[in-house]
């Protein structure tokens, strides 16, 4: 097959299992069409395989609807949105010796802060996800920008610390639907092909964040108040709420609340706490595969939030530094190293997919996109975090060195994340709001451990032996993620047979 007739066979699946009793079946239907649990009337057209088989397509015109420009106008105020949370979430970290005089406490108890709105990063996506599909996308996006303004105003004006932490986990658990619904959204109008490379763009906004916000929160808080973090924070979330009222159409291809019409009351609450019940998104972890996914995720962020939550720590005495703006400025490695992969990261996801697809004669197996990150997740940010944790260590390289490989290690992971989170949209499409919510719970929860132990951890073992455990981290991560790409497909269809079988068994018990 030549490259030129790739696109002829792009929404062509395998044949798909009939779903058994209520199983959950985790194979992808027979279009990349996110039918949302039920048929949806499209137009289908047989394919000419070679040999006779129950294959068949959905006319994929669906993802026509928007024109190309409208496409990359929702790309980009989707890469504003998810840019939201992630900066809070390290900005804070630049002014710890600031905020901690304001309340008369610790910097560790603000580092404590910083490590609960994580946490509720990670427990928000148990409820937006589900609700992302009942009710579509532009209402969720709306209602959180707007909070997230709200609770940003909030914790700019907190008079006490209690005030500080209430307001700091309102805001986390407000931004971080940005994150789960911006992914759904450019899978609802991106074709699989070519939702790698969005994705790369919208996980720059969620990258780049937690890199130049401590830098941002650097020159503030050198020249002024930390509350005016929180006010341009606030600034920030007005103008998502602006842009999603006025440019973000509703995406969703079908949501669920429209089969809740001429229901009564007690059937329409019964059936939105079966579609919205957060145990959904945890249910999904009998899969392996999404196991996997979730755990290269989570060594991701924590390489970064354990990279990025001491500098101010680690660098300043290492190089002599006085000042918040001083040690804001190694912020900007890895945040440049974000910019830079965004521009390749996510094409070279997509050019793998391409290029299994002409392999497979045509087939798209949903694993093979994972193919990209393995050398980068298992090779390249290890290596960097051994450099940068034994230079420091030893005291060795340098200002260069740890630039360099923070630079390198930032540039890595967008070859990374774009590949695993449109692996959690093309898995399982009829529910990859909760696909993609499960990965990010877990991810937070590592990004939290890894911000509330570092600093105690560096101070006991050193950041030289820490660096070490974070690379034999990731290093078993992309060893995980190796086998996922060979073995995931028996993976899926082994835990369908046993879902299937557990309905079996109940069903009969029942009887």
């Amino acid at each position: 097959m030549s490259p030129t007739s790739v696109d002829d066979h792009l929404s062509e699946e395998s044949p798909t299992p009939t779903i058994n009793g209520e199983g959950l079946q985790l194979h992808h239907i027979p279009s990349h069409v996110s039918a949302h649990d039920i048929p949806i009337p499209m137009s289908i057209h047989a394919t000419v395989p070679a040999t006779p088989t129950k294959t068949k397509t959905i006319d994929d015109s669906i993802y026509d609807r928007l024109p190309p420009h409208r496409k990359h106008i929702i790309t980009c105020i989707l890469s504003v949105c998810g840019f939201l949370a992630p900066i809070s979430s390290t900005t804070v970290l630049s002014a710890i010796p600031e905020v901690a005089g304001t309340y008369h406490t610790t910097g560790s108890i603000i580092n404590v802060s910083n490590a609960v709105y994580l946490v509720f990063m990670g427990l928000s996506p148990c409820f937006w996800a589900p609700m992302s599909q009942v009710y579509g996308r532009r209402w969720i996006c709306l209602s959180s920008a707007f909070l997230f303004f709200a609770c940003s105003l909030g914790t700019a004006l907190s008079p006490n610390l209690a005030a500080f932490f209430i307001f700091r986990a309102l805001t986390a658990f407000q931004g971080t639907s940005f994150l789960i619904v911006g992914a759904s959204c450019l899978g609802d109008i991106y074709r699989p092909v070519e939702r790698a490379t969005a994705m790369g763009w919208f996980l720059s906004g969620t990258l780049i964040g937690p890199a130049i916000g401590p830098f941002i929160a650097g020159v503030i808080v050198t020249y002024r108040s930390w509350r005016v973090i929180f006010f341009l924070q606030a600034a920030l979330g007005g103008l998502a709420t602006v842009l999603v009222f006025f440019f973000l159409p509703e995406t969703i291809h079908f949501k669920r609340s429209d089969e809740l019409v001429g229901l009564s009351r007690a059937k329409t609450v019964r059936m939105i706490w079966e579609w919205t019940n957060p145990i959904r998104v945890v249910k999904l972890y009998k899969y392996p595969n999404l196991i996997v996914a979730s755990l290269a995720s989570s060594a991701l962020v924590w390489n970064m939030y354990s990279l990025l939550t001491p500098i101010r720590y680690i660098i300043n005495p290492r190089f002599g530094l006085t000042t918040p703006i001083q040690s804001g400025l190694f912020y900007l490695a890895p945040g440049m190293g974000y910019i830079t992969g965004t521009f390749m990261g996510g094409r070279y996801a997509d050019y793998i997919v391409k290029k299994w697809i002409v392999k497979r004669n045509g087939e798209r197996v949903p694993e093979d996109r994972l193919r990209s990150c393995v050398p980068f997740l298992g090779g390249v940010i290890p290596g960097c975090m051994l450099i940068y944790g034994w230079s420091l260590e030893k005291k060795a390289g340098g200002v260069a060195l740890p630039i360099i490989v923070m630079f390198l290690q930032g540039c890595a992971q967008l070859f990374c994340f774009p590949s695993l989170n449109t692996y959690c949209l093309d898995v399982m499409q009829s529910r990859s709001a909760e696909v993609v919510a499960g990965n990010y719970m877990v991810r937070y929860f590592f990004a939290a451990a890894g911000s509330a132990v570092v600093l105690p951890a560096v101070q006991v073992i050193g950041v030289g032996w820490f660096s070490t455990i974070t690379a034999v981290f990731l290093v078993f991560s992309a060893l995980a993620v190796y086998c996922t790409a060979v073995w995931g497909q028996s993976w899926r269809d082994w835990a369908d047979r046993r879902g299937a079988g557990s309905v079996a068994t109940t069903e009969k018990a029942a009887a």
